[in-house]
Formats: C-alpha cells, structure tokens, sequence
C-alpha cells in the first residue's frame, strides 16, 4: 500500500525549508536577485507558491494550465493571476514551432495548422514529420494564442528555473539531488544520519565556488552529449580553484577528456590532458598512451619516476605490468618477475544447476555445512563492519563534509585526505579493536543505526546472525588490517574483496573464498586484496569450477 503524506503541501513546505536554510547559512553568497526571490516568495498567496513549486518540480519551462490541476491547490489559471507581477512566469508566452509542438496533442496541431496540413498524408503523419514539415514556413516566435486562436487553455512559462537551480545547488552541494530527497525522506524510505551541520560545513564558501560549479557542470554536460572534444577542452577552468572539492570535479572530467581522445586513438592530445591532470591514475593513462604513440624512452622516463613514488595499490600494480614491456621494447636486461604470495586453491567440478543458478551461490551451497556456514558477502561484510565500528568517525562534522540533511556520507569521502582529516577520530575506532570493546560498539551501532544510509553498511545483506558469526570467528587483528586498508584509499580499496566467507564458530575460524566460473579471471582490485591478504596470513582461497558436463564434452 502506497503511504500517502499527511500534508498536501508537503512539498511546498519543503521548498521554504530549502530558502530558511539558505537564507540562514548561505546569504553572503547571493546576488540581489537570489535575495530578493528569498524576501519576495513567503508573501505570495498559498496557492501561488505551491503553483510556482509544482511547476519548478517538474521537467521544462512551459506549462499548460490545464496539465497544473492539483486538488490542494484549486483553480491553476487563477494561482498564476498572482504570479505574473513577479516576472517569475509569464502568460501566454511567445514560443518558437518546437515549443508549440511540445505543448499541442496531435489532434491540436491539426486543427490550429488546418490550413497547412490539408492532404490525408500530412494529417496522418508523426508529429516530427509535421514539425519538419512546417518548419520552412514557421521560423518566427509568436505568443501561445496567435498560434492556437480560440484555444481555451493558458500557456505558461517559468522564468526562473535557473536561479531556482542555483538554490538548490547551494543547498545540495550537487545537481544531481532534487527535491524528492524531502518526500522520500518524509516516507520514511530513505533515513539519513543526522548531524551537526555549522557555518564551518559550507560546501561552497564564495560565489565564485558557485560559478564555478556552473560553469564545470556545463561542460560535464556539454562533454556528456557530445560535443567536440577540443571546444569542451577550451572551456574547462584551468585557474586555480580556492576549494578542494571543486578541484576534484575538475580533474575527474579532465581525466574522462583524456580518456575520449586515447578512445579516438589521439595520441598527443590524450597525453596533453593527461600530463597536466591530477585525477587518480591519470599518470599511468599518460604512460600507456607515450607507450601506445611509440615514445617509448619518454614512457620509461616517466614509469620510473612513478615507481620511485607510487600513488596508490593500483598504480604499482599498473607500472609492474607495463614495466617489464617496455624494458624489452627499449633492450633493456629482462626484469625478474616479481612472485606473488602463494594462495590456497580449490579445483570443483559440479553438474550444471537448473536455470537460475549463478556460480557464486553453486559453490555456496556446495561448500555449506551445518557446522560450517558460507555466506555470500563479497564487498558487504567487511565495509559493514567497517562502517558500523567507524561510524563516529565516518559522520564526524568537519569542514565541507557534510552541508545539508541528505548525506549519505561525507562530500570528501573519496578525497586523498579523507583519512588524515579525521586521523584521530578513526585511531579512537580502531582502538577498541585492542581491548574488545569494538564488539560492544558495532553491536551497539547495528541496532542503534539500523536503515539509516551509510557508504558502508549494507543493511540488506547484513543480518544479525551474519553479524554474530563475523564478531566469533574474525579476528581483531584481521580486521584493523581491512579497515586500514579501506582508509588508505577508499574509493579503490572498497571493492575487491572475495564472494564468500565461511565460518567455523567452533574453532573461531573462517576462510574468504574468490569463485571464479569457467572462462573467468581475477580482476586487478581482486588480486590486490588477494596479494594483501596473504601478505598478512588472512585466510583466502580461490576456487576455480568447471561444469562436468562441459569437460566430459571436451575429453570427447
């Protein structure tokens, strides 16, 4: 059963609650005319600001009056009486052909261009085949009426979409969250951790920290659909932002520049990008690209530099593959092979399962025992109880982490600085791995914070006996390794752990388990948490299957 909100103008309350909080924390950075909208908007009648709010809520600029019929708010065309001296709508709008067309049902534009669609073909045709049709004869604007004489409906237009964006941008810190946070929040279907949110939380702290996100959100966009790459290139911010986090965003959609021009196979232009962008990996990309365009010393010169200094798991993984080939390419003496730790594996063959199986819950199901458990986990268990023994730490309020009610964790969370900001409120978490008190507060959390959204913790897969089993037979000390490495670089380090845990709860033991089917191989973050793993004597096995059916076919 749908739940239906109490307050039929929950939507318009959630609205002012947005304009408070801004005009409270944000009013510095306004101009006179975001100002002037925070002043002006409270003094309108009700049903002008929710006719303004459902129409700022929904998609586009023009409206008909007859498609804004909502019960709470009553007659639409008389709403907007009150709107239109604000020069936020205006009435009978003038629009171009494609407007129109945008606002008329087929049967409309047949009967407002009869004169111009008079053969069966051109009445029966798609509406695009008569936009096109029409088009050569209408290049100009007109008001709504002179298009549709005698139409009974008002046409309307939002004047202000953009400055009610910007609002909601200051807000959010985002583009991508809209107003259905406080509907769903007011469902109950999304909960958030409630934190202490002060002046020193403004994601944004200048309004040239909103121009600027503006202005890197319209080439992202710009850069999404298509454009070319070099006018997309031209336009991206190259001054220094005074503001980490805008930082971040600029060198990510660099990175994705560079990507595009190694896709087009532009050698020199994905390399430009890459060499003066600081986005996680962008060196290696710049290696593989030299290396790709045959500068092969340039690519060396660089891949030693890197290797002197790695920035991440993932980039010494990456240089130890591209290494050893281009010391041969340029003659160099053969490179040892660097040998990995041995891991314990496990060779199944089992029948092909009826349709619906996949591999990992096979081998479960093959592995369990009553006294001995398997779960599927992969990157659940460990980020939970990360999540739930950090959970001070994670939603700890520091500056431009967390600047609205909707955080389901920290802007910053993959930050290079993520851990160090909090360095001392994460040591106090991983402490209690020491005495044992971590149990007390991951139980503690689990229950306290249940459905509450979190980066880590995954409510649906993490049950209480799960949990019991994990607090049993998971050793403190393989823990605070796990939870270390997720700190180091949480983005890369999230991911990657093995499918399945079993446990042993009478001898307090378990073992993670990789199942990799037929034709399947390890993936690099895989093998990094593999390597890691048995680097610090943490039970893993990989387990390889075979369908018997497929190798009884191979042997004849």
């Amino acid at each position: 059963m749908i739940r239906v909100l109490e307050n039929e103008f929950y939507y318009l309350d959630n609205f002012q609650r947005v304009l408070d909080w801004i005009g409270e924390r944000y009013r510095d950075l306004l101009g006179d005319d975001e100002l002037a909208f925070l002043a002006a908007f409270p003094q309108l009648p009700h049903n002008a600001r929710a006719l303004f709010v459902r129409m700022v809520m929904r998609k586009g600029n023009l409206f008909r009056a007859s498609k804004l019929v909502y019960a709470e708010i009553g007659c639409p065309v008389e709403a907007s009486h009150h709107l239109l001296g604000t020069g936020w709508v205006q009435a009978n709008p003038a629009l171009t052909l494609d407007e129109l067309f945008e606002l008329l049902s087929k049967p409309e534009i047949a009967d407002a261009f009869r004169p111009h669609l008079q053969s069966a073909q051109q009445k029966s045709a798609r509406k695009g085949e008569q936009l096109e049709a029409l088009r050569a004869q209408f290049g100009d604007s007109r008001p709504f009426l002179d298009w549709y004489e005698g139409c009974a409906d008002v046409a309307l237009r939002i004047l202000v979409k953009p400055l009610c964006d910007r609002l909601r941008l200051i807000f959010f810190g985002n583009l991508h969250q809209d107003w259905t946070e406080f509907v769903l929040s007011d469902l109950g279907m999304f909960r958030y951790e409630q934190v202490e949110i002060s002046q020193a939380s403004r994601g944004f702290r200048s309004r040239g920290d909103v121009d600027h996100y503006l202005l890197l959100h319209a080439c992202k966009e710009r850069f999404a659909a298509g454009e070319p790459l070099d006018e997309v290139a031209a336009d991206l911010p190259s001054h220094a932002f005074d503001n980490d986090w805008l930082v971040s965003r600029r060198e990510k959609l660099l990175f994705q520049i560079g990507q595009q021009y190694e896709k087009l196979k532009d050698w020199d232009k994905a390399h430009g990008v890459y060499a003066r962008c600081r986005f996680p990996g962008a060196r290696g990309r710049a290696i593989r690209v030299l290396e790709k365009h045959e500068r092969f010393g340039e690519a060396f010169a660089l891949l030693t530099q890197a290797q002197a200094a790695p920035e991440s798991e993932a980039e010494r993984q990456h240089l130890a593959r591209i290494g050893p080939r281009l010391a041969r390419r340029l003659g160099h003496p053969r490179l040892a092979a660097r040998r990995a730790p041995g891991v314990e594996r496990l060779d199944l063959s089992l029948p092909m399962p009826p349709a619906g199986w996949w591999v990992e819950g096979v081998v479960r199901d093959h592995l369990a025992r009553e006294d001995a458990p398997v779960f599927y986990v992969e990157n659940a268990l460990a980020n939970s109880l990360f999540g739930l023994l950090c959970w001070q730490a994670i939603f700890t309020a520091i500056p431009g982490a967390f600047f609205h009610p909707f955080h389901r964790g920290p802007a910053d969370l993959y930050s290079a600085d993520f851990h160090h900001r909090r360095e001392a409120e994460f040591a106090a978490c991983l402490d209690q791995l020491d005495d044992g008190r971590y149990r007390d507060t991951i139980r503690r959390n689990f229950a306290d914070k249940a459905g509450i959204s979190s980066p880590f913790v995954w409510w649906e897969t993490l049950g209480a006996d799960l949990l019991e089993l994990a607090l049993a037979c998971i050793p403190a000390a393989h823990l605070r390794k796990w939870c270390e490495r997720i700190l180091v670089d949480v983005k890369a380090n999230r991911t990657g752990f093995p499918d399945l845990i079993q446990f042993w709860p009478a001898e307090q033991r378990y073992t993670m388990i990789e199942v990799k089917g037929p034709g399947d191989r390890l993936q690099d973050n895989q093998l990094r948490w593999i390597e890691y793993c048995g680097a610090h004597q943490m039970p893993v096995t990989v387990c390889y299957l075979q369908w018997e059916h497929a190798a009884g076919q191979e042997a004849a």
